[in-house]
């Protein structure tokens, strides 16, 4: 795989004094609006690999993509690391709030709690801070694991840790569960004070606009003027992108992965087929089913297996399954049994998810997601809506991810273009759907590797950057 940097839009050179830079790693041919040649654009037309390197002012980020070896400043960690490969033994956190949330759709959220973790040391200056942001049906906790655990890994334990791309012997990294989640933050589960029995249906609905006001508090409360970076895959990426333009001040860069700046009309149907199947379950007893002591597992089956087919690449589950039968050769004929192995794993699939996941955070997750829409304020004009960021960004997509597609991607990096805004972006020709972010494609983990490198780098150039005393 043969790995080239682009420089596009505003910022060609001889054309435009802007500043702005876009860097394009394994990139195919893109309609950008300006600053190219009838050369280049005859070759994209072509389907060409972009070929425009501009040698001096990406060559840091070439060299880091082919030669992936970091320089790693000794450890210093508020946790302890254990076995060889440096696996870290973390400890969840609860910050409690006193003072009410705020909502956006008109809600209060009064006394609640956040469950957090944190990874790595503060610094002397509270400048290395590092904010994970989750996806639908992950939680606080990112990486490490538990004591005694040895097999709970977080969920990017393979992003986040020392030596790791986003290195926690340089960064003091926060990850914090969402209100509305069912994974120690307050949540539908949790007593509503107000009424002394749980929510359930009744917890008032979150937007990523709230989610992104909660953890500002949080990071208020650990003493963090400004975040080194917001970080998120997905629906994360949609609260990086969101912090930028809440809260431009406090946040030096962006890392949007597999994300989109808002949902279209396909995937907002699935997310409306998925929760019809929870609210149509006998046993869902209109989200109050924790007072019937049950919970409606099958409609939390099917909604993760609609879940599960989106987040994989038609290339995978073929290459995986095909049209492989469950037993033998010999069909069965039958309606209700397995026939194909694709359908046992994805039943699998939706037994696991409903013994762990809550219906209602189901509900209010996927419809943070459908209203997740920076642009509506502004008629429709995402870079209007991106101009009160300040930060710089990291943009990923993943070429066969077609629930957050790569042109999703670039509408985010045109709207910064627009906005002259620095933003480096990488479109990695990896085959395993959306569920590439989460995944060990090296190209990938360089690719951010090299960006949190670059950060470092930053930091330790400002000149009131404070170094570690084993420096």
């Amino acid at each position: 795989m043969k790995v080239q940097f682009g420089l596009h839009g505003s910022a060609a050179p001889k054309q435009s004094k802007k500043r702005t830079e876009v860097e394009n790693v394994g990139m195919r041919s893109v309609d950008w609006p300006d600053a190219r040649t009838q050369e280049q654009q005859a070759r994209e037309k072509k389907g060409a690999w972009l070929y425009w390197v501009h040698q001096r002012r990406f060559a840091s980020l070439a060299g880091a993509l082919t030669n992936s070896a970091k320089h790693v400043m000794p450890a210093a960690s508020v946790v302890s690391t254990v076995g060889s490969n440096m696996t870290l033994t973390v400890v969840p956190q609860t910050m409690h709030f006193e003072q009410a949330l705020p909502l956006q759709g008109g809600g209060v959220l009064h006394a609640y709690q956040l469950h957090y973790e944190t990874y790595g040391v503060l610094n002397a200056k509270r400048d290395n801070a590092v904010l994970i942001c989750h996806a639908l049906n992950a939680s606080h906790h990112a990486a490490g694991v538990y004591e005694g655990q040895p097999k709970s890994h977080g969920w990017w334990d393979n992003m986040i840790g020392p030596g790791k791309p986003v290195d926690t012997d340089r960064f003091f990294v926060i990850a914090v569960n969402n209100p509305g989640s069912c994974f120690g933050s307050t949540g539908p589960m949790h007593v509503n004070p107000q009424t002394g029995r749980p929510y359930g249906a009744d917890f008032p609905v979150v937007t990523v606009e709230d989610w992104v006001q909660a953890q500002a508090r949080l990071v208020e409360r650990l003493g963090i003027t400004q975040l080194a970076a917001v970080m998120g895959g997905s629906l994360g990426g949609m609260q990086a992108l969101s912090w930028s333009i809440q809260y431009p001040e406090r946040v030096r860069h962006a890392v949007v992965i597999a994300s989109a700046p808002n949902l279209n009309a396909e995937n907002i149907a699935f997310n409306e087929v998925a929760r019809r199947a929870i609210v149509t379950d006998p046993d869902f007893h209109g989200g109050h089913f924790y007072e019937h002591g049950v919970v409606p597992k099958r409609g939390l089956r099917v909604a993760r297996m609609l879940g599960h087919i989106t987040y994989l690449s038609d290339d995978v589950m073929n290459s995986k399954f095909g049209r492989k039968l469950q037993s033998g050769e010999a069909l069965k004929y039958s309606t209700q049994d397995i026939e194909f192995q694709i359908e046992s794993y994805l039943r699998y699939q939706g037994d696991k998810f409903s013994d762990y996941f809550d219906a209602n955070t189901y509900l209010l997750i996927t419809r943070a997601l459908d209203y997740f829409d920076p642009a509506r304020a502004f008629g429709g004009d995402l870079a209007a809506s991106l101009a009160r960021a300040t930060c710089r960004f990291l943009v990923v997509s993943f070429t066969t991810d077609w629930r957050f597609a790569p042109a999703r991607s670039r509408e985010i990096v045109q709207a910064l273009v627009k906005n002259d805004r620095r933003v480096t972006y990488a479109e990695i020709d990896a085959p395993h759907g959306h569920d590439a972010f989460l995944l060990d494609d090296p190209r990938y983990m360089a690719v951010v590797g090299a960006y949190y490198d670059r950060i470092w780098q930053g930091l330790s150039a400002r000149p009131f950057a404070v170094q570690r005393e084993a420096e």
